[in-house]
């Protein structure tokens, strides 16, 4: 079955149809990418509507779907209402605006529609997404791959005055020279005290000898995301941040070893927590110890404090617990897994030790 009929089998018997714009979803289920466009799932069809610009290319390459090149996307979208006798559509919720809704308002109601606004359908295509095929596993492996790779390059770039900004154009430049559409997101390399912010954004500083270095990157290849970081050092560690980088590396396996099929998010969350509160640095862990990764960077489930949802085998997520000292410096270590029956399968194989550089 595919995955727009899998869709229209878990629509709510009361819905005709769901209607779906993020971009995200719609790559999701016609393997299509386009900056506009909109995805309608009846019980009967599915129908692709995008503009000039993309209707060639949709229409070689979108998949399970019947493609309609639109002027103007109400004019057509009343015609498909009209032609399969739409009552009730359910909208994706987080990805219409309250302008959208109300361009398309007029339409909805010369068809006599009913439209359902709640996060509904967001939720079904949520768990449909939630659960990783073999295709998409086997993509997210080449784009952890090829992070590490770049990783192991960008690594010999690192030297006292260094610029963050070069090492993150080399990074990013590497990944797409090797195979991978762009990054996954806004590549994360800082060093020094800029460490302690955990999404610090980098820039004209140079790298210090004595720095640690937070590199937290990730390659993007056919939409499908990895997500790693690692902490190194160049020159020489205290023994104060060796302590700290030992205790971020214990809590952050201590959550790797508790992921598997039914166990709930906030079991993996405070597996890590506890370690770095009992460590006696409650109040610099923020955030939570990990999140979904698919065609979005952040997707659900979030394996933060008292979440109940229960993990699935066939989900990926990370773990990456962290420590982070005001104006002093931060430590994380993040790696993405594939949830198992027994237990998870780690993507990543980059050694987790501390790397010191420059010895």
């Amino acid at each position: 079955m595919t995955k727009t009929r899998e869709l229209a089998h878990m629509l709510p018997s009361y819905a005709d149809a769901a209607l779906i714009y993020s971009q995200a979803n719609r790559k999701y289920f016609t393997g299509f990418v386009s900056s506009l466009g909109y995805l309608l799932v009846t019980k009967h069809d599915t129908y692709l509507f995008v503009d000039f610009r993309y209707a060639e290319a949709a229409r070689t390459t979108a998949k399970n779907c019947k493609v309609i090149q639109f002027k103007r996307f109400t004019d057509s979208l009343k015609e498909i209402i009209e032609k399969e006798n739409l009552r009730v559509i359910m909208l994706e919720s987080s990805a219409f605006t309250f302008e959208m809704y109300n361009s398309l308002e007029d339409t909805f109601k010369l068809g006599k529609v009913s439209t359902i606004k709640t996060d509904e359908l967001d939720k079904i295509i949520s768990k449909m997404r939630g659960i990783k095929t073999e295709q998409e596993i086997e993509l997210m492996q080449k784009a952890t791959n090829l992070t590490e790779e770049a990783l192991t390059e960008t690594l010999k770039q690192i030297k006292v005055g260094a610029c963050e900004r070069d090492l993150a154009l080399f990074m990013e430049m590497y990944m797409r020279k090797h195979g991978a559409v762009g990054v996954a997101f806004d590549l994360i390399i800082i060093s020094g005290k800029k460490t302690s912010m955990p999404h610090g954004v980098p820039d004209d500083k140079k790298i210090e000898y004595g720095d640690l270095i937070t590199l937290d990157i990730g390659a993007d290849i056919e939409g499908y995301k990895s997500d790693m970081t690692r902490t190194v050092a160049l020159g020489e560690v205290s023994d104060y941040q060796a302590k700290v980088y030992d205790i971020v590396k214990t809590a952050q396996q201590a959550a790797l070893d508790e992921i598997k099929n039914g166990v709930s998010c906030g079991d993996v969350d405070k597996a890590a927590r506890d370690i770095i509160y009992k460590a006696g640095f409650e109040g610099c862990f923020g955030h939570a110890t990990g999140h979904g990764v698919g065609l979005d960077i952040h997707e659900k489930p979030s394996l933060s404090p008292n979440n109940c949802f229960k993990l699935e085998s066939g989900m990926v997520v990370t773990s990456e617990p962290g420590i982070y000292l005001d104006n002093e410096f931060g430590v994380r270590i993040e790696d993405m897994v594939l949830v198992t029956e027994n237990g998870c399968k780690n993507f990543n194989s980059f050694p987790k030790d501390l790397i010191i550089l420059g010895n």
